[in-house]
C-alpha cells in the first residue's frame, strides 16, 4: 500500500512543516504515486484530473532539488494557459515559504517586455511561462536555460491541442539533455506518448482514475431541439438555481454570445476566452474566483488552470467532441467533499457522443425531458458579493491588510462582510457583501488607503 503521509517522503523538516501549516494533511493518489520518483529524480509521464493535486507534485519535487546558492534557472514549468501559470507559480510560491530567498517567476504573454526583462537580471531559480513568450525572451537571449534540471510540461494535453508542439521542442532543445523531464496530461492523446518518447527517459508512467464519484457527481443529461439551448440554459439556471456555475461552450465566439444574451436577460454572467486582453482576463478570474459573478461561461482551453471552489454545477452548454474531456470538464465540481450537479444539452444528431461518454465512463448515462424543469418566471441569479477595483496595486505599495484597515478601521463594517482582496501590480480588487458595496465604495473613494487617495470603482 503506498504510503500517504508527507512524512514518509525524503523531504526537509522545514518543507514537510510548511506543507503542514498549508493544511496538507495527506497526500493525494497522484501525489502519493509520484512524489517517491520524483524525489529520486526519474522522469515521470502522469495523468490526472484538474483539482488533483499533481502541482503540489511537482512542486515539492522542484523545491527539494533546489540550490538557492545557484543563480541561474534551474527549473522551468510550461503551461498552457496565462491563467494556469499564475495559479502554479502561486502554489509553488506557498510551498517555497519554507525556503529563504526562493526566486520565482511567471513569464507570459500579455504583458509588456519591460518589468520581465527587469527580473530576469535577478536570475529566478523557477520560470513559470507559456511556451510563446518563454521563446521570445529565448531569442532575446534574456533567458538561459542551460542550468535547468527540472523541466515540467503541465496539461501537456491542452499545449499540444493549441499547436504548441513546434514550440515546446525548440524550448527543450535549449535545455540540458541530462534532466529530469515530468510530463503532466489530464487526458491521454497518443501525441502524448509520442512526445514522451522524444523528450524522456525510462518514465515512471503513473494513471490516477480520472472518472468521477457518482455519489459526490450528480449527472444529467437532457435532449433538446434544435435551436433551444439558450432557452433551455435559462431554464436550467432557474430550475437548479446554482450560486456559481461553469457554463462550457466548444467556441470563443460562442461564449460571447451566449454571455451577452444571458446578461441581457439579467443574470450576472461573465465569459473567459482568448480573445480578452490580460486586464479583462484577470478581472473575469477576480470576479469568478471572489463570488461576485454566478455564472461562468468558457471554452475548455480558457478554463484550464482554474481552480474554483464550491462550484455547484458544470453545465455543458455544447458537448465536448471527446469523452475524455466531458469527464475532465465536470471533475470541476462535487470537490472536497461536497455535492455537485453536471448538466448537459445534446440535440439527436449527437447522440453517437452519448454512446461515447457511456463507453468511457463504464456505465449508463441519465437523460430527463426538459419538461421536468420546474422554471421560475422572473428568477434572478444576482450574487452574493460585489468586487470593488482600486487604482492601486502591488507597485504602490498596496497590501491586503492596507485595504482591508481602511474599510473596517473607523467604519462599523465587520470583517466578516468583506471577502477576497486580490492584489496586482496596479491595481486591487476587493469582495464585499452586496449589502454594502455602496457604504464601502464611499468609504475607499472618500477615505485614503495607506495615507494616500486611489481612485475606486464598482465592477458591473
Amino acid at each position: 500500500m503506498t504510503a500517504k503521509n508527507f512524512s514518509s517522503l525524503s523531504i526537509s523538516s522545514e518543507l514537510e512543516a510548511n506543507i503542514e501549516s498549508l493544511g496538507y494533511q495527506t497526500m493525494t493518489d497522484i501525489q502519493a504515486q509520484s512524489l517517491p520518483d520524483i524525489l529520486k529524480s526519474k522522469d515521470l509521464l502522469a495523468q490526472a484530473k484538474t483539482g488533483s493535486g499533481k502541482t503540489a507534485a511537482f512542486a515539492i519535487g522542484i523545491l527539494s532539488n533546489l540550490d538557492t546558492q545557484l543563480f541561474m534557472t534551474q527549473s522551468l514549468v510550461l503551461c498552457p494557459t496565462r491563467e494556469l501559470a499564475d495559479q502554479v507559480t502561486k502554489e509553488i510560491r506557498q510551498l517555497a515559504r519554507a525556503i529563504p530567498n526562493t526566486n520565482i517567476l511567471t513569464l507570459c504573454g500579455g504583458k509588456p517586455l519591460g518589468p520581465q526583462l527587469a527580473s530576469l537580471e535577478r536570475n529566478p531559480h523557477i520560470v513559470v511561462g507559456t511556451p510563446g513568450r518563454i521563446l521570445k525572451h529565448l531569442s532575446l537571449g534574456t533567458l538561459l536555460l542551460g542550468g535547468v534540471k527540472i523541466l515540467v510540461l503541465d496539461e501537456a494535453d491542452q499545449m499540444l491541442s493549441l499547436g504548441f508542439q513546434e514550440d515546446i521542442m525548440n524550448i527543450i532543445r535549449e535545455t540540458p539533455t541530462k534532466r529530469q523531464t515530468l510530463l503532466f496530461s489530464a487526458t491521454y492523446p497518443d501525441e502524448i506518448k509520442q512526445i514522451s518518447d522524444s523528450i524522456q527517459k525510462n518514465p515512471i508512467d503513473v494513471r490516477v482514475e480520472s472518472l468521477h464519484d457518482d455519489k459526490k457527481i450528480k449527472q444529467i443529461f437532457y435532449e433538446i431541439q434544435k435551436g433551444s439551448r439558450t432557452k433551455t440554459l435559462v431554464s436550467l439556471l432557474q430550475h437548479y438555481r446554482p450560486q456559481s456555475s461553469v457554463v462550457f461552450c466548444n467556441r470563443k465566439q460562442q461564449c460571447q454570445e451566449l454571455a451577452d444574451d444571458l446578461w441581457n436577460q439579467g443574470f450576472h454572467v461573465l465569459a473567459l476566452h482568448g480573445d480578452l486582453e490580460q486586464k479583462q482576463r484577470d478581472q473575469v478570474l477576480v470576479q469568478v474566483m471572489n463570488k461576485s459573478t454566478s455564472v461562468l461561461i468558457a471554452t475548455d482551453v480558457a478554463a484550464r488552470g482554474l481552480d474554483i471552489k464550491d462550484l455547484d454545477a458544470v453545465i455543458n452548454f455544447e458537448l465536448a467532441f471527446d469523452p475524455e474531456i466531458h469527464i475532465h470538464r465536470i471533475g470541476r465540481t462535487g470537490r472536497a467533499g461536497k455535492q455537485g450537479v453536471a448538466v448537459s444539452l445534446f440535440i439527436k444528431s449527437e447522440a453517437h457522443r452519448i454512446k461515447a461518454i457511456e463507453e468511457f465512463q463504464k456505465a449508463d448515462v441519465t437523460i430527463q425531458s426538459t419538461a421536468s424543469l420546474k422554471a421560475r418566471e422572473n428568477f434572478k441569479l444576482i450574487p452574493a458579493m460585489v468586487s470593488l477595483c482600486i487604482s492601486g496595486g502591488r507597485k504602490e505599495k498596496v497590501r491586503a491588510g492596507d485595504i482591508l484597515g481602511a474599510l473596517t478601521s473607523t467604519t462599523d463594517i465587520p470583517g466578516k462582510q468583506i471577502g477576497k482582496i486580490n492584489i496586482f501590480d496596479h491595481f486591487s480588487y476587493v469582495a464585499v457583501e452586496r449589502s454594502i458595496a455602496k457604504k464601502a465604495l464611499n468609504i475607499l473613494t472618500e477615505g485614503k488607503i495607506k495615507g494616500r487617495k486611489f481612485k475606486v470603482r464598482k465592477i458591473r
